[in-house]
């Protein structure tokens, strides 16, 4: 199933060189060919998922080859939907690159079968990784966000107004994007947290265990509470805004990654790494 990523991973990397071209001569139709780029490889990446999630008769996340997959193509589509509904057009020039790696990544890994002891076709189980996956995607662009929002005040503050600051949107303009990314991915999270309560509850017989991606889940969701909640009652944006969300984005990242890896719990039933 690896050699059909190929055509996947050819669209998004040309995808991002479109969006790199973008970057560079700021001509409509590099963003353009980017998007479409982007859409036909999400497409042919939905098939590629279909297709291992019929052969395999579970959500397709069973080993690290598939969980890269899914992520790459809910982020993928994340992006596809919210790019059409927004006009941060320059968005592209960080999120197809990022979709390319982890694509590439699941490309190389090998798509080994392993022994799954706890069943994956729960609909609770489903939900609650498809509602997690939205959520990580969201919060991944809202990271993207805040690091173009570190650069654009940069090149203010440094008052040289040169390559960013032509190309990059106003700071407002991105805050306020970076915002909506976070009430998105926050939900989703939120969702997610609790259909993952109701689902080791039924399997487990308790809500909560202390499982490390349990704790770590926590944490990242305590990270954006925080960052919602500071906006709301202190007023926080910009700035502030900008680099809690790539703190959280790390914490999201070792809770997706680096605690299948380094920490042994209740979800390693779920991915024999």
């Amino acid at each position: 199933m690896n050699l059909w990523f190929i055509p996947v991973v050819a669209c998004y990397l040309a995808s991002s060189a479109a969006y790199g071209g973008y970057l560079f001569v700021q001509k409509n139709r590099f963003h353009q060919a980017g998007y479409a780029l982007m859409l036909v490889g999400f497409l042919l990446h939905t098939v590629v998922v279909l297709a291992e999630g019929f052969m395999s008769g579970h959500i397709p996340v069973q080993n690290l080859h598939e969980t890269l997959s899914f992520a790459a193509w809910v982020l993928a589509g994340v992006f596809v939907l919210i790019r059409w509904r927004t006009r941060l057009k320059i968005l592209g020039v960080l999120a197809a690159p990022f979709i390319t790696l982890i694509t590439t990544a699941a490309l190389m890994v090998p798509d080994k079968e392993v022994e799954i002891q706890t069943s994956f076709s729960s609909l609770w189980l489903i939900l609650h990784v498809v509602v997690i996956f939205i959520g990580y995607a969201s919060l991944a662009l809202a990271c993207g966000t805040g690091i173009l929002y570190l650069i654009q005040e940069r090149s203010i503050k440094g008052k040289k107004h040169r390559f960013f600051y032509r190309r990059l949107p106003s700071l407002e303009l991105l805050d306020n994007t970076g915002y909506s990314f976070i009430v998105i991915g926050f939900t989703a999270l939120t969702v997610g947290l609790i259909t993952g309560f109701v689902y080791a509850q039924a399997v487990w017989g308790r809500f909560w265990s202390w499982d490390p991606k349990e704790v770590w889940s926590g944490i990242t969701w305590l990270i954006y509470a925080a960052l919602l909640h500071e906006r709301l009652v202190a007023g926080w944006r910009g700035r502030r805004a900008a680099i809690l969300a790539i703190i959280g984005f790390a914490a999201m990242m070792f809770t997706f990654l680096g605690v299948n890896f380094l920490l042994e719990g209740h979800h390693n039933e779920f991915t024999r790494w």
